[in-house]
């Protein structure tokens, strides 16, 4: 059977990183100045750099040494989409998981949505937090105080006013969704537009699909299960 899993945050909590909307996830705790919802946009990273660049370091870039969890072992030949940018699925060996929202350990040239650019091994250890601000603008090659296109470097992670592009490979993602057996979605909360997508396409493909989470959201399918336990319970089941 080819069984597509969708992974969400709930999968590497097991790894000591805070889910987003979860009491003590990144969704709750913004910066001095702004919201969450208003720091992960394209927008905030042309305006205010300094803020944009030092919220990714502390909520992300300080979990960058965390490992993957038995979760991660057990998804690591499977057939995957994940929302995380936590790379924890290819620290654990999974060789062609799509990263469907990127990899934090990874940047790009800043650059038009569409245009055709390659991931690359992100500096984060080279961040001096002694002179933060100085720092992240010297990594990410800033020189102006805002960030100048195919000449200075963003985190490879896909923002809230920006869309899927051939970057995060979208087209290949749907066509996994379409040509799946089963869609088991883990430790996703279905708030994000990937989550939707797949939920339609199983709809038009009369795909059946398993919802596993110890709070599992309803969903809008005539095939589905829910497993209320958590992806650790899920695979040892399995």
């Amino acid at each position: 059977m080819n069984t597509l899993y969708i992974t969400g945050a709930g999968v590497s909590a097991a790894s000591g990183i805070p889910t987003f909307r979860g009491e003590d996830g990144y969704w709750t705790i913004g910066s001095k100045n702004y919201t969450p919802m208003e720091m992960a946009t394209r927008a905030m990273y042309k305006n205010a750099p300094k803020e944009f660049l030092a919220w990714y370091y502390h909520r992300f870039a300080t979990y960058r040494n965390h490992g993957p969890n038995d979760v991660h072992h057990w998804l690591s030949d499977k057939n995957l989409i994940t929302q995380n940018i936590d790379g924890l699925d290819g620290k654990a060996g999974n060789k062609n998981y799509i990263a469907i929202h990127g990899r934090l350990d990874q940047m790009t040239l800043f650059h038009h949505q569409g245009d055709d650019v390659t991931p690359f091994a992100a500096p984060w250890e080279k961040v001096d937090e002694s002179c933060l601000h100085d720092s992240l603008f010297e990594v990410f090659n800033i020189k102006n105080r805002s960030p100048e296109l195919n000449y200075s470097f963003k985190p490879f992670v896909l923002l809230f006013d920006e869309y899927y592009t051939e970057l995060y490979r979208i087209s290949e993602a749907q066509k996994r969704m379409s040509n799946a057996d089963k869609i088991v979605f883990m430790g996703t909360s279905f708030s994000v537009n990937i989550t939707q997508m797949a939920i339609e396409i199983a709809r038009d493909y009369n795909i059946p699909i398993e919802v596993v989470d110890p709070e599992p959201a309803h969903i809008l399918h005539p095939n589905v299960s829910y497993k209320k336990m958590t992806a650790l319970e899920y695979i040892q089941n399995n």
